[in-house]
């Protein structure tokens, strides 16, 4: 035992860690454990010291005496914890089961990229998305997409591969390169301009909050990974995260696709 009040060596370094800065993820990746297993450990590791945060888990190891907490409020703490490991099991074993379909789909995008989006949709808790492909000079092809309203995706099958003006969330998108994320796709100035992509994002697809995340090749944009909201909710900062996990599996999918056509074409 570390002497810690009762923390194993595993757990006081996962404690120091977690205390210092680092994420679930980095921890795990230093440790080649999942990051779920990080959150059990940490579970186990507030319920030890009674601590509810990590500001009372850095001042616990530093010697210093945290606030003493009743059992009822340290039952809450530990249910929280319990819940982010269920939420936190659900995203890997979904980011498990598209790199799984991904292997076997051998380049079916058609079959690949909606379920990539169904699981984003639902780990998100989002509306609709869809999966952009960029065609250089601002423009982008809408190629696959799931819940959209029929009236958007029915303009957006009308104007084919069409430009973005540069106010809008896909054209600062490719101007950045990097994610643009809107609170209210009608709280911005350009939905006053009657922008044609902003209006059918909002009035046609009945979207409110946005977000938009490039879908990178190393630095070549191949497309950008949306999901919509239709009702005025903000995307966290960890469910941002959370759909990038998905742009990049998308990307994977897309180079996947990309190097068994050339494989298929050398050999025809």
């Amino acid at each position: 035992m570390s002497g810690q009040s009762g923390l194993s060596q595993r757990e006081l370094q996962i404690a120091r860690s977690y205390a210092g800065g680092d994420t679930y993820q980095t921890i795990a990746d230093r440790l080649c454990i999942a990051p779920s297993t990080v959150r059990t450990h940490l579970a186990t590791i507030y319920r030890k010291l009674e601590v509810s945060s990590k500001h009372e888990l850095a001042t616990h190891l530093n010697g210093e005496v945290p606030q003493t907490r009743s059992p009822s409020e340290m039952a809450a703490v530990v249910s929280e914890l319990a819940l982010s490991l269920e939420e936190a099991i659900s995203r890997e074993k979904a980011l498990s089961e598209v790199l799984r379909i991904i292997s076997a789909a051998q380049g079916d995008l058609e079959a690949v990229m909606p379920l990539i989006l169904t699981y984003a949709l639902e780990l998100c808790d989002a509306e609709f998305g869809i999966l952009f492909e960029y065609h250089q000079d601002s423009r982008f092809l809408a190629n696959h997409a799931v819940g959209i309203p029929t009236p958007f995706k029915a303009w957006l099958d009308d104007q084919g591969v069409f430009a973005v003006s540069p106010e809008t969330g896909l054209g600062r998108m490719d101007e950045l390169r990097k994610v643009i994320n809107i609170i209210d796709v009608k709280s911005e100035a350009v939905y006053q301009t009657d922008d044609p992509l902003r209006y059918a994002t909002a009035d046609l697809g009945g979207a409110r909050s946005f977000v938009a995340i490039p879908m990178l090749a190393g630095d070549h944009l191949v497309g950008a990974f949306t999901i919509y909201r239709q009702t005025v909710r903000p995307f966290s900062d960890d469910t941002t995260r959370l759909a990038q996990m998905f742009a990049a599996q998308s990307v994977i999918a897309l180079e996947n696709a990309r190097m068994i056509r050339a494989i298929q074409a050398a050999h025809s």
